[in-house]
């Protein structure tokens, strides 16, 4: 597979001083306040001058894709620079999609409260930012969500020292001192369950969730609590010993459908993306790995697979796309489950019996079908 490659990592900052601050997400889930509307057409960076956003990163030759840059197994930066992780992972599926080449992106870190104005501004072209889809981001922000790409739900994790277990429960943290990010769905989350239990913490936040997490280990907080798939992504990498931090409790105590985010009322991208995401899901479904690619563009694998590797049939075309676009994203990319096995397998997540199994395994992840 060719996903070793990538760009430059940058940081946009420019635009986003000139706005309100949105309120912003954490290294799982996030949530939403009202979002600064953009009007001033001098200050923001046109998609195209006669085209959506496809037409501009076609021209242009390189996808401009939003991260963390600082979430493990979601977004994070290696040693050699290199950005990896699941929702990297999309990205170079859409580089790979509209340009043929996954490694033709350009990687911009963004904060939680950078990322929705990037996206408004045009400053990035897609956002994977494991960002939560919720109604006020979907309306009264102004942005358009893509398929889910993860389902998660917030959690907390504590010290073993302290006494607490992975059976302790939300009301256990009476007392706490409890961190994460600032103006997210967490802090929101936590907020109001402390609220409905009647139970007192003190709620500290931190712009960026390595700054919670070192809190967390220098002993300022009791209590940690993002999406549970960064908690276990923390756990794995920073924990000082093995059984030192526990995750509870067992169920989620909130929704996270983590996926894209792009500028709405550009219906051709947002098409583009979300067959992207799709393709990921159908050739799961089939069994289609990247090694599989030239036996289902065969037919080995049926009609529905035949099309949407480009055969007889395809949609890609229509779609302003090459006819083997999506060959193109399996075989650089791979489908869910490689993608999942390269990224979050590795920090402990497993897929088996969770809402990420395929809708025919007792899971969430449906795709519509490709005809």
């Amino acid at each position: 597979m060719r996903i070793d490659g990538t760009k430059k990592t940058k940081r946009v900052l420019g635009l986003a001083a000139a706005f309100a601050v949105i309120l912003g997400a954490c290294g799982g889930g996030d949530d939403a306040a009202e979002a600064p509307t953009v009007t001033d057409a001098e200050e923001v960076e046109l998609t195209s001058s006669d085209g959506g956003i496809l037409a501009a990163v076609q021209e242009r030759g390189v996808l401009r894709c939003g991260v963390s840059g600082a979430a493990v197994a979601f977004s994070f930066t290696a040693a050699d620079g290199s950005m990896n992780g699941i929702d990297a992972d999309y990205c170079r599926a859409v580089a790979a999609a509209v340009l043929g080449d996954a490694t033709a992106v350009e990687f911009v870190s963004l904060t939680a409260a950078e990322r929705f104005t990037a996206v408004q501004t045009g400053s990035i072209d897609v956002l994977m930012r494991n960002s939560t889809w919720t109604q006020s981001r979907d309306t009264d922000v102004g942005m358009d969500f893509g398929p889910t790409t993860y389902f998660d739900g917030q959690q907390l994790m504590a010290r073993a020292a302290d006494g607490f277990t992975t059976s302790s429960q939300v009301s256990d943290v009476d007392g706490a001192v409890v961190c994460t990010n600032a103006g997210t769905t967490t802090e929101t989350n936590i907020s109001e369950l402390a609220s409905v239990l009647g139970i007192k913490i003190t709620l500290t936040t931190f712009e960026d969730y390595d700054q919670v997490t070192e809190a967390f280990i220098a002993g300022t907080c009791d209590v940690i609590t993002t999406d549970g798939s960064g908690l276990v992504g923390r756990k794995s990498v920073q924990e000082p010993s093995k059984g030192a931090w526990v995750i509870f409790p067992a169920t989620p105590f909130s929704k996270e459908p983590l996926g894209p985010v792009y500028a709405q009322n550009d219906s051709q991208w947002a098409d583009v993306v979300n067959w992207t995401v799709y393709a990921t899901f159908i050739a799961d479904e089939y069994g289609v790995g990247s090694d599989e690619v030239s036996a289902a563009a065969a037919g080995d694998f049926g009609p529905e697979m035949v099309r949407l590797m480009g055969g007889e049939g395809e949609l890609q075309t229509v779609m302003g796309l090459s006819a083997t676009a999506f060959a193109d994203v399996i075989t650089q990319v791979g489908n869910y489950q490689q993608i999942w096995d390269r990224n979050l397998t590795p920090v402990g997540l497993v897929r088996e019996g969770s809402a990420n199994a395929l809708w025919n395994k007792g899971g969430l992840l449906y795709a519509p079908p490709a005809r």
